[in-house]
């Protein structure tokens, strides 16, 4: 999920059916926020709970107005390129904590560099042992 000129936040999920996805909405997205979707039929649910307008890619239609879904697809195309070119594959233990590095990347894209230095610093005071890391 990603706000329009803000932060990405992207989690692991087990389908990409209606009953996931109204979760995962509900739980993240404000109840007065506009969510543009695609025409994916597992938003029908949240469609009536929020503001909600969509593209029909299967249409050839990608653009009407301020809707358009270009934002979180160009995050989604990065990542597929992180795990081709960077890691070559994934594992599902680890998923998380691989998108996570590519929401911090995203998230402080428009960031000076001391100032991604210095949050990044802010925010590793956690020390995560080899056993933790392995055996969980």
């Amino acid at each position: 999920m990603v706000a329009r000129e803000g932060k990405l936040n992207t989690y692991k999920v087990t389908d990409t059916g209606t009953k996931t996805l109204t979760e995962q909405i509900v739980k993240f997205v404000k109840d007065a926020a506009q969510l543009y979707t695609d025409e994916w039929l597992g938003y029908n649910k949240v469609a009536k709970m929020y503001d909600h307008a969509f593209v029909n890619h299967g249409a050839r239609e990608y653009v009407i107005d301020d809707v358009y879904t270009h934002t979180i697809e160009g995050f989604g195309a990065g990542l597929k390129r992180g795990v081709l070119g960077i890691y070559h594959s994934w594992s599902k233990k680890y998923l998380q904590d691989y998108v996570n590095k590519f929401d911090f990347r995203y998230n402080i894209r428009g960031m000076a560099n001391n100032d991604c230095f210095n949050l990044l610093l802010s925010s590793s005071e956690v020390r995560t042992t080899y056993k933790e890391l392995v055996h969980g």
